[in-house]
């Protein structure tokens, strides 16, 4: 099963082992453990209780439901999930969600997760996420998408927010996160994520030897909630 065939900048694997230990080189910037998982996240998501926007669910949330056979099946999945990333040394966070913030604050570039973004660390790390249930999220090749603040109508629009001197320009956009957005070419070909596979996704910090991996919050099907992990 190969859902990716025409994108090299996509590494697939057949394991959590392999997802974790597969190096990032070349243009090959996602890993994904492509699955077809079995039981109902529908019945999960349908049981969880929405308390704001975006809501953290805990292991002990989970084992508190009246699930089905196909119920069980599911939430014992996302809790093995959860452990084999606890146990990597990463941090889940398996959220329910209705939707994210919206950044509204200027008109000429957005910076919230609808947006195409990179993700940015300190310290030598990756982004993991799985969509249970509901839209999945995107990515796009890096050579499919443009950096906002190198498109000059934006670049201008920044310079006459920003009041400072041009040598600390550059310092103003990497502090505002407005380096880490990029809009999609006219011909770009986004790639959905799907439901269930585990991705392994490039992060922009001081020891990656590759482009960061170019991704974003998909726009929520009406009246149906998102399950994701990620951290």
């Amino acid at each position: 099963m190969n859902t990716f065939p025409e994108h090299h900048h996509i590494g697939l694997v057949f394991s959590f082992p392999e997802l974790v230990k597969t190096q990032f080189r070349g243009n090959v910037n996602a890993v994904c453990w492509e699955r077809n998982l079995e039981g109902d996240f529908q019945e999960i998501v349908s049981k969880l209780k929405l308390k704001e926007n975006i809501t953290e669910v805990f292991i002990d949330d989970l084992l508190a439901l009246d699930l089905s056979e196909k119920g069980n099946t599911a939430r014992e999945t996302i809790i093995k999930d959860m452990q084999m990333l606890s146990d990597f040394g990463a941090a889940p966070c398996l959220n329910l969600l209705k939707k994210y913030e919206r950044d509204d604050e200027f008109d000429f570039i957005s910076t919230d997760v609808y947006s195409y973004h990179a993700d940015r660390s300190p310290i030598e790390t990756s982004t993991f996420l799985c969509t249970y249930y509901g839209a999945a999220s995107e990515l796009i090749p890096n050579d499919q998408c443009t950096q906002k603040i190198l498109i000059p109508e934006i670049r201008e629009s920044l310079k006459k927010l920003y009041e400072g001197s041009d040598e600390e320009f550059e310092n103003f956009l990497k502090d505002n996160f407005f380096d880490l957005h990029y809009a999609a070419n006219e011909d770009a070909k986004p790639v959905n994520l799907g439901k269930g596979n585990l991705w392994r996704l490039a992060v922009d910090h001081p020891g990656q030897n590759v482009l960061p991996c170019i991704h974003r919050a998909p726009q929520e099907n009406p009246e149906e909630y998102r399950l994701l992990l990620i951290c």
